[in-house]
């Protein structure tokens, strides 16, 4: 049977990290764990780079969307050993950006954004080995249509350290593993200064957007949508009598009253979900019902599929920018 081909071979890469296609030898490269600072400079570096190759005439043009790719153990080093330096790391980036962006700005060049937001996906790859390191990089997060157009990507291979880029085709980033807490989301400063202390008062910012479908008659063809706006709330059936921002009420009768609790954990960024209904699966998977005033938690990630009782479906997705 015909070995399965490497990512590294499908894109045409694979004397770059297994020179003369023969293994390289441990003993003669010796891989340096990855740090935070490693990751926060690959970032600048590439958000420089972009400058420099989209920039035309006095307008200054820069990517948005950063998809950041690793091997997955060190990447499971980082979420599982160092949990929230990636959110930290995105944040210093965003600052640094606007501090670039104003040098520029101070020398009278004009800088507008293509996009009201900034995006990171952090990432693994199978095929990525320790030290690894590769860079994707988008003008307009999300809207992209044309699937045949292709990305400029950038990977630093192991033997040489030396930057190289190419155009893949959107089909090669298929292998790549996405993951909930390696999404990061936020918004455009006009004024390119980053104020840590803008933060919506609680109630009033949208953390995460519900949207359910029920088999009920007068629901058929219809979505009924719950916008989260506070780090705990309950999501409840058709007996609910409490009329409150924090309890979304299901109008039907296939929801337990209370059925769920969701609550967002400020130390990780993540939702977590309790069940107190006869029965909840999230993305097919059953979890374990609890007591109202002892809940079991378990991780609910966006984009995540849960059903009630066999009948509702409810899901959650990131709120619009």
């Amino acid at each position: 049977m015909e070995p399965k081909s490497t990512f590294w071979k499908r894109i045409g890469l694979q004397d770059w990290f297994l020179p003369n296609g023969k293994p390289v030898n441990a003993e003669a490269v010796k891989i340096k764990a990855l740090t935070p600072d490693d990751v926060y400079l690959y970032i600048i570096e590439k958000f420089k780079e972009s400058i420099k190759q989209l920039s035309f005439a006095d307008r200054i043009v820069f990517y948005h969307e950063f998809i950041i790719s690793f091997n997955e153990e060190d990447y499971q080093d980082f979420v599982n050993n160092r949990s929230g330096l990636f959110g930290i790391i995105v944040n210093e980036s965003v600052k640094k950006f606007y501090e670039l962006l104003r040098e520029h700005q101070e020398v009278g060049k004009k800088v507008e954004p293509s996009s009201s937001k900034w995006v990171f996906r952090l990432v693994s790859h199978p095929d990525y080995k320790r030290g690894d390191k590769g860079f994707i990089g988008k003008l307009l997060p999300g809207t992209s249509t044309k699937k045949e157009a292709n990305l400029r990507v950038t990977f630093i291979p192991r033997q040489t350290g030396v930057a190289q880029t190419l155009d893949i085709s959107n089909e090669v980033l298929k292998g790549f593993t996405y993951y909930s807490e390696g999404y990061y989301e936020l918004p455009y400063a006009n004024d390119l200064h980053y104020n840590e202390k803008d933060v919506a008062k609680p109630g009033t910012k949208v953390l995460a957007r519900l949207e359910t479908i029920m088999p009920d008659k007068q629901f058929v063809g219809r979505k009924v949508e719950y916008l989260i706006k506070d780090d705990d709330i309950v999501v409840s059936g058709n007996d609910e009598e409490r009329d409150e921002q924090a309890v979304f009420k299901v109008p039907s009768e296939w929801v337990n009253t209370p059925h769920l609790r969701i609550r967002l954990n400020k130390a990780d960024g993540k939702f977590y979900l309790a069940s107190f209904g006869e029965r909840t699966l999230i993305n097919e998977l059953e979890v374990a019902g609890s007591d109202v005033n002892s809940p079991l938690w378990v991780e609910l990630p966006f984009n995540s599929r849960v059903l009630l009782n066999g009948i509702v479906g409810i899901n959650i997705f990131k709120p619009e920018p």
